[in-house]
């Protein structure tokens, strides 16, 4: 398809957010009807100077209707649902792509994101046998990509002009994890090993505290948001998993642990909300070579395990993440080993399918999982921290979830659980940033497509070793938190 088609559908998505707000659901259909027309009237051959005046008129007519994107009034309802509209655009966007194997069976498209990782590794391969490491890999739909975020460079988009705010209430007991609510600008929430975890509101300022949730009786290693932010799962070392209504701060339901084992991360499982992975370390033992290790798929309707949706690991894993569509679950463990698992959608069943040694006894204390990484190379990847003083980012090569080294960036980290994360809006960029937190109590910026000179920015104000950071959902804010308790939400700066 043209360019100029791309670009068409590109200013639809931009305006997308201002359609129906009461009716999201019309957006979806919106604009994959669009991409539809579109896609049919790009076999029409047109001649390049009517398209052009078509896009022209078209972003005219979108201006005058729903006004600038840079209003005041607009922004807001733009940014709080750039990311639902974006997440459309990009699968339906593949709809352009012109290669017959795109095709289904029965001659329906389909997105490569979420089809076979075998069928994209071996494109992927194909490509980077005859390109330099750490240059790009275009597709025909990058340019609409860029139309979408603009063509500013990464070093501009990752500028940040301070801290927004800073929050202390749990000063002296570190932080561990840092999580925005999900598709929200404004809604944060920490845990700490104080036995709490804070849910915070970062406007109208000044930033509050909304509750501090209390009940844990030892350290919250881990928590998550549902994907409708509704409730929250946390995880503690008190032997109990913890389910939070998070619009009053109360426990709905507190689900011990039958062997009193630790809870050391969970996770949700992305399509279906009921299903929570947790993982458990067996302390009857007092030495670690005997304990038990275990992942779980538990039910948080029924507060019970899953059929079939438990695995034994040779060590005590310390995270958890799933793919997007939910059928491949990593587990990383402190031996330095990487789990990948089949999950049943229908059943909840793990599977285990694959290991790889990231090192031999480091600690693998972080895993993120994205489709994309960037429209100009879109590979499944996974990013990794492991205490090997580097951040590590693989290549997701099968279906079973098997990785190949890509590239690794150098941080400090030889003892903290450090994380990191994939920046949230990184499709739509030219190039793509991760983020991580570091033992020299700095939050570092990496392009993984830059293959020299990674580092993109490095923001200094911690005391303490930076433990993990979080997006919100149109990268405004970065929060990031350290093992001294102290969590800082940075502000991006205004161009």
């Amino acid at each position: 398809m043209a360019a100029v088609w791309q670009q068409v559908l590109a200013v639809d998505a931009r305006y997308n957010a201002y359609r129906t707000p009461t009716f999201p659901q019309f957006r979806t259909q919106y604009i994959r009807r669009r991409s539809q027309l579109l896609r049919e009237n790009a076999k029409a051959g047109h001649p390049p100077a009517l398209r052009r005046q078509y896009l022209r008129l078209r972003g005219q007519l979108l201006g005058q209707r729903y006004g600038p994107l840079s209003e005041p009034g607009s922004a807001r309802a733009y940014s709080n649902s750039i990311v639902r509209s974006s997440r459309t655009t990009l699968d339906r966007m593949e709809d352009f792509e012109d290669d017959p194997r795109a095709l289904g069976a029965r001659g329906h498209r389909r997105s490569v994101s979420r089809g076979s990782y075998q069928l994209q590794a071996q494109m992927n391969r194909a490509v980077y046998e005859d390109r330099p490491p750490g240059s790009v890999v275009p597709t025909s739909v990058a340019e609409a990509s860029r139309a979408m975020a603009g063509d500013t460079s990464l070093s501009e988009n990752y500028a940040f002009a301070g801290m927004y705010h800073v929050f202390d209430q749990h000063v002296d007991e570190a932080v561990p994890r840092v999580r925005f609510a999900n598709d929200d600008r404004h809604r944060l929430a920490c845990c700490s090993l104080d036995g709490s975890i804070s849910l915070c509101q970062l406007v109208p300022a000044p930033p509050t505290v909304l509750h501090v949730l209390r009940g844990h009786t030892r350290g919250v290693s881990d928590f998550a948001w549902s994907l409708s932010n509704d409730i929250l799962v946390s995880t503690s070392l008190d032997a109990t998993m913890r389910i939070w209504a998070s619009e009053d701060g109360r426990c709905i339901r507190e689900i011990p642990d039958p062997d009193g084992a630790e809870l050391l991360c969970c996770t949700f499982q992305p399509v279906n909300n009921n299903l929570t992975v947790v993982r458990l370390q067996d302390t009857c033992s007092p030495r670690v070579g005997n304990a038990k290790h275990n992942v779980h798929v538990m039910n948080i309707s029924t507060g019970k395990k899953v059929k079939g949706g438990s695995s034994k690991l040779t060590g005590r894993v310390l995270a958890l993440s799933f793919d997007a569509p939910g059928r491949l679950l990593w587990a990383g463990d402190d031996r330095g080993s990487v789990f990948s698992f089949l999950f049943d959608m229908a059943t909840g069943k793990l599977t285990k399918a694959k290991r790889l040694v990231v090192h031999e006894g480091s600690p693998v204390t972080s895993i993120s999982a994205r489709s994309w990484v960037s429209r100009e190379a879109r590979d499944p990847s996974l990013l990794i921290n492991a205490c090997l003083n580097k951040l590590l980012l693989y290549r997701v090569v099968d279906n079973e979830g098997a990785l190949q080294l890509k590239r690794s960036f150098p941080i400090e980290q030889s003892s903290h659980p450090v994380r990191s994360i994939f920046c949230p809006l990184m499709s739509f960029r030219q190039g793509a940033c991760v983020v991580t937190g570091s033992e020299d109590m700095c939050v570092h910026f990496f392009d993984v497509e830059r293959a020299a000179k990674a580092a993109v920015n490095k923001l200094q104000g911690h005391s303490a070793p930076v433990l993990d950071v979080s997006f919100n959902c149109d990268e405004s804010l970065l929060a990031s938190s350290d093992a001294s308790g102290m969590v800082i939400v940075w502000r991006r700066e205004q161009k």
